[in-house]
């Protein structure tokens, strides 16, 4: 079984910063990409940030020189500053990974999301 757990989120007046974390943990064998989403009241779910294993980042423009990804080992987070109320919302990360099964002799792979952490960027 594999689980992926978010923890950091806080409410944080504008202009703020806070740091995300994410912990991948089960019975995993690599972990390719990472990444961080955010969901809005309302909208969408889009992508703020991803990483992949080699350390190549993506950012969504409205983070670009903001936020920062990093990864280390199971742990992805997100470093983000200079909050704006617009950066409010559900942040959720995710792992490309492979994993192994009982009784089952070859890897698997798939998508996992951890359950999201509430960020809050108010006066």
């Amino acid at each position: 079984q594999v689980q992926l757990v978010e923890s950091g989120g806080a409410l944080v007046q504008p202009g703020g910063s806070l740091r995300l974390s994410c912990t991948a943990s089960g019975s995993i064998f690599e972990i390719y990409n990472m990444g961080w989403y955010r969901q809005a009241p309302g909208l969408e779910r889009e992508l703020v940030a991803s990483i992949t294993n080699g350390g190549t980042t993506n950012y969504a423009d409205s983070v670009k020189g903001r936020f920062t990804i990093s990864r280390d080992n199971a742990m992805v987070y997100l470093q983000m500053r200079s909050l704006k109320p617009e950066d409010t919302g559900v942040y959720y990360c995710n792992a490309d990974l492979s994993y192994s099964m009982p009784r089952t002799p070859s890897l698997q792979r798939r998508l996992y999301w951890g359950q999201g952490t509430q960020v809050t960027v108010s006066s």
